[in-house]
């Protein structure tokens, strides 16, 4: 299997950032990191030998980005600073890894968002913001209520459109249904240990989307699946051949 790594200066983030970058053929997927995890999380929990099948078959190339998570999302510093960086990041991702993932991939159509945990969080936040950008995701065991990470949030603006669970039940721009409608969502859960918070969040973002006439497949799996990377290398050996090009 073809890995290499990357580095390169992210103007958004005023920061070198690495990444890295597996497999050497099809359809690229960006995978967001876990709270608090970095580039090489995926790999060093199995992630990558799991899908190293359709890796090695040139079905999927995977590029694992980098996280800020501590700086934002889950600092504890004032709102100002971590609401800065939760844009920056934005930024970084559609205009300055994006267009990297699509050099190195030599792949110009739509990508894959994929991640568990906060990188689920991650991957249907970005896939229902930029729906012309990640057409298909997999997202496991994640949380999408921003109220989670600020329990006081209160509308603020920045906060509210990376809320999903808010944002997506007032959505009535045309352009943006018409793309999602278009797109492909995998969005599963378990319902074992420290999986809680999740399945209610999943359930209510699966409401919102039965709302918007959204396709999505959402999986509930047993009471003895828990929030933990055995149980992701199960889902994502399960979901990973839907996501195969047809």
């Amino acid at each position: 299997m073809r890995v290499d790594y990357h580095q390169h200066y992210s103007s958004s983030l005023q920061r070198e950032m690495s990444f890295k970058h597996y497999g050497h053929a099809g359809q690229a997927m960006i995978v967001f990191p876990t709270s608090g995890g970095r580039f090489y999380q995926f790999e060093d929990f199995g992630m990558i030998d799991t899908v190293s099948e359709w890796l090695d078959r040139g079905l999927h190339q995977i590029f694992t980005i980098d996280g800020v998570d501590d700086e934002g999302w889950l600092s504890q510093d004032d709102w100002f600073k971590r609401l800065e960086v939760i844009r920056a990041y934005e930024h970084y991702v559609i205009a300055e890894f994006v267009p990297t993932v699509r050099h190195l991939s030599n792949r110009s159509d739509s990508l894959i968002a994929a991640g568990c945990s906060m990188g689920g969080f991650h991957a249907v936040n970005f896939a229902l913001k930029h729906p012309d950008v990640f057409r298909k995701v997999l997202a496991l065991s994640g949380i999408y209520d921003a109220h989670f990470f600020f329990p006081d949030f209160q509308g603020d603006e920045t906060l509210y459109f990376n809320s999903p669970t808010d944002y997506l039940f007032q959505l009535e721009d045309p352009w943006f249904l018409g793309q999602l409608r278009q797109n492909e969502f995998i969005i599963a859960v378990g319902q074992g240990a420290f999986e809680a918070e999740c399945v209610v969040d999943t359930r209510k973002l699966e409401e919102a989307f039965q709302l918007k006439q959204l396709p999505a497949w959402f999986d509930y799996w047993g009471m003895d699946v828990a929030h933990d990377w055995e149980w992701w290398q199960k889902q994502v050996t399960y979901f990973l051949p839907h996501l195969v090009e047809s």
